[in-house]
């Protein structure tokens, strides 16, 4: 049940997260997916975030350039826009509003620990 619940809190959040590990320059999937995992949010496989990255570059948030490798695959890199910096300032207000409106709930006397 924690899983759950745990995926469910993610679904809400990931798209702002995504954007997040894009502020300071461009990366790629795994990348990303490997952030995401050392804040401490799990394992993101990649039938979760590409779905993600592709919402996100349909939305004009993120654009992607395909770059071929010398040795291995090629792959796909993703950077924010000017409207995905946007995006993400104003989605992060919100989610930190939404954040202290669970905490007060959480702890009506004022504690948090």
């Amino acid at each position: 049940m924690a899983a759950d619940r745990r995926s469910s809190w993610l679904k809400g959040v990931l798209d702002l997260l995504v954007l997040s590990c894009l502020t300071d320059g461009e990366s790629y999937g795994y990348e990303i997916a490997k952030a995401l995992g050392r804040a401490g949010l799990g394992e993101i496989k990649g039938g979760t975030l590409y779905p993600v990255l592709n919402r996100l570059e349909e939305a004009g948030l993120v654009e992607a350039e395909f770059r071929a490798a010398e040795r291995g695959p090629g792959r796909r890199y993703y950077r924010l826009t000017e409207r995905g910096r946007e995006e993400l300032a104003a989605e992060s207000g919100a989610w930190l509003d939404f954040h202290h409106a669970v905490q007060t709930m959480l702890h009506p006397g004022g504690t948090t620990s």
